[in-house]
């Protein structure tokens, strides 16, 4: 097995251009990290890196304790699934699976031992002497899955390897790729621009923006404490409501003010925020994070419905409130219509401040 450390590794090509930006980075042995962000935030460079499919122009890349800088692709012990899922059309599943331990010179049997196992784990064992042709989207990323799966590798990586399977597909891959990781038990770096898929599959995440590391944590710590603007507003779906104001020293502590709209904070939240009053902030409330049937009036927001989306479980609100759209979750059973004039309370406890200026996350910075 394999634990893998960046060491203020970056990535400049000859035009200039910087994909990668110093990055410090341990992955650690067995562990399932999600390199998450948006076109062109380096992640797909960093996995890369790891395959030896792109050169490390600054820094040390270590696998353990060895640097793999110069190490050519085919040394390192690394087997990886792609987007496109890169199959041989005109060999069989079987074949498919087979061909890279074929090239290596394995033995028949031990071949023939391998690849059934794993289509046994896939359940694509009946489709063994089909061609790719013949398959859907999730029975061929099964077979690119078990290609991998076969080579027995000291590190897995996947390239966004469900973008091209429809919702219902991608829900039933994450699962047969979790329980692939408890199964393999090797070190797995998974790339995806679907924050579902991170928070599903990660046992950590790394959020990227312009080559550059925004937040390590777990899930929950990403999802629940993220460190600036960016990771809350990448996160969360619909994403976070945001409102520029400013922090104000009042009769009650201090609150939040945008205009005429006020919002007080929890007492805890102003611990954490002393000495910030007269700083200018912008709050974040996340859909969930609401009491449709609170009435505290020093913690609510009143608006307008300008829209109904319901999603089957619950249905989402768009209300128009302090010069802004927002978005909430409310209760299915809701009787709600465009045009009403609703009130729904704050929870202040899970409110997000960030520093309009930097974007940091001042509860986070200052707890």
């Amino acid at each position: 097995m394999a634990q893998i450390e960046f060491q203020q590794v970056g990535k400049r090509y000859a035009n200039g251009h910087v994909a990668l930006d110093n990055l410090d980075l341990r992955i650690r042995d067995k562990e399932f990290l999600v390199l998450l962000g948006p076109s062109g935030c380096g992640k797909s460079t960093t996995l890369n890196m790891i395959a030896g499919l792109e050169e490390v122009t600054q820094g040390s890349l270590r696998f353990d304790d060895t640097e793999v800088n110069g190490l050519p692709a085919h040394q390192r012990d690394v087997a990886m699934v792609f987007q496109s899922y890169a199959l041989y059309p005109n060999k069989t599943v079987y074949d498919n699976i087979a061909f890279g331990l074929r090239m290596r010179k394995h033995p028949r049997q031990e071949v023939d031992t391998r690849v059934r196992a794993a289509a046994e784990s896939l359940e694509i064992t009946h489709l063994l002497d089909r061609r790719p042709g013949q398959l859907s989207g999730g029975q061929r990323q099964r077979v690119a899955l078990g290609r991998a799966m076969v080579r027995q590798p000291a590190v897995f990586l996947m390239d966004e390897p469900l973008s091209n399977l429809d919702a219902a597909l991608r829900v039933s891959m994450r699962a047969h790729i979790k329980a692939l990781h408890q199964s393999m038990q090797t070190t797995f770096v998974y790339v995806t621009h679907d924050q579902a898929e991170a928070l599903t599959l990660a046992d950590r995440i790394v959020v990227m923006r312009q080559g550059v590391v925004q937040q390590i944590g777990t899930p929950d710590d990403i999802y629940e404490r993220p460190a600036n603007k960016f990771v809350a507003n990448f996160l969360g779906s619909p994403p976070i409501n945001l409102i520029d104001g400013l922090l104000m020293q009042g009769d009650n502590g201090l609150h939040f003010r945008c205009g005429d709209f006020s919002l007080a904070l929890d007492r805890d939240v102003q611990r954490s925020l002393a000495g910030c009053s007269g700083r200018a902030v912008s709050i974040g409330i996340r859909a969930e994070d609401i009491d449709e049937h609170g009435d505290a009036t020093d913690c609510a927001l009143t608006g307008d419905i300008a829209s109904l989306l319901p999603v089957g479980s619950d249905q989402f609100i768009g209300m128009q409130c302090a010069g802004r759209s927002m978005f909430f979750r409310v209760d299915k059973e809701r009787a709600c219509k465009v045009g009403e004039r609703v009130t729904l309370a704050v929870n202040r406890r899970r409110l997000h401040i960030f520093d309009q200026t930097s974007g940091v996350n001042l509860k986070a910075h200052n707890a």
